[in-house]
């Protein structure tokens, strides 16, 4: 059969992904990408540790990053991206920095972190006052809010959930009642739902609708930062951050402030 009239592949362009040992999401991280991006993956030396800050630690260290940096260089990422919250929010903002430029040093590509995309995207939202939603530990959560503090911006409310494994099984309806509660009535400018491994897509329009403020979350706001760099925008229908026309919602109606009836 002659398929010479079909032409291609089409040229791609190319997002290094690094993530922990225990990401499992690479499925979601993929809705955010246009069609013309491809993810490539690799993920970090595995470790007996549960979620916490000593593991935070462990899978962020410059050697660790910068040999799955490297990992990556043959197939000539045009950005790489270090999809982990925790691990790039425990050194601080200052730590946050450092580790953009190992990981730039190993690969001479740009690099971006999940913690560094928040704040990008926060600044980019205009927002000053954000409230938290995290699956983790009081210990972890606190350094999350102290890390958003070290940027001069107010956390108005926070909500976590306590776990050390299998943040990826959480159902939305958790991600829900957690949202909810870590927003109400604090006057926060946007909610961030944090971790990488925890479930957020389809979720962050519904609650947008909802709390009427713009919702963003790790793996999004991830994506988001990655494909800028490359001139490109993330797909995601509905979602504030990523179209400008989804930041303005209706007023509140009395009834609907009694009902708040929401979904699950």
């Amino acid at each position: 059969m002659d398929v010479s009239f079909l032409g291609g592949p089409r040229p791609q362009r190319g997002v290094g992904v690094i993530a922990p040992f225990d990401f499992a999401l690479d499925r979601e991280l993929w809705r955010w990408v246009p069609d013309e991006v491809s993810l490539h993956l690799t993920r970090t030396p595995f470790v007996p540790v549960e979620v916490s800050l000593d593991l935070a630690r462990l899978v962020s260290e410059h050697q660790t990053l910068g040999d799955a940096v490297r990992t990556l260089t043959a197939i000539t990422p045009e950005v790489v991206a270090y999809a982990c919250t925790s691990g790039s929010f425990v050194g601080g903002v200052a730590g946050e920095r450092a580790m953009c430029e190992a990981m730039t040093r190993a690969g001479a590509v740009p690099s971006v972190t999940t913690s560094g995309a928040l704040l990008e995207a926060l600044a980019e939202l205009g927002a000053r006052r954000v409230a938290l939603v995290t699956p983790y530990t009081v210990s972890v959560t606190r350094a999350l809010e102290e890390y958003v503090a070290q940027a001069g911006v107010t956390v108005t409310g926070c909500a976590f959930m306590g776990l050390t494994r299998h943040i990826w099984r959480v159902p939305y309806r958790d991600v829900v009642g957690m949202a909810r509660r870590a927003v109400r009535g604090r006057g926060a400018d946007v909610l961030f739902i944090s971790c990488t491994n925890l479930p957020t897509y389809d979720v962050i329009p519904q609650l947008e609708v909802e709390l009427r403020i713009p919702v963003i979350s790790a793996n999004q706001v991830t994506m988001w930062a990655a494909l800028r760099r490359l001139g490109t925008r993330a797909v995601g229908p509905y979602q504030a951050l990523l179209d400008e026309t989804a930041r303005a919602w209706p007023p509140v109606l009395p009834e609907e402030e009694q009902q708040q009836e929401g979904w699950t």
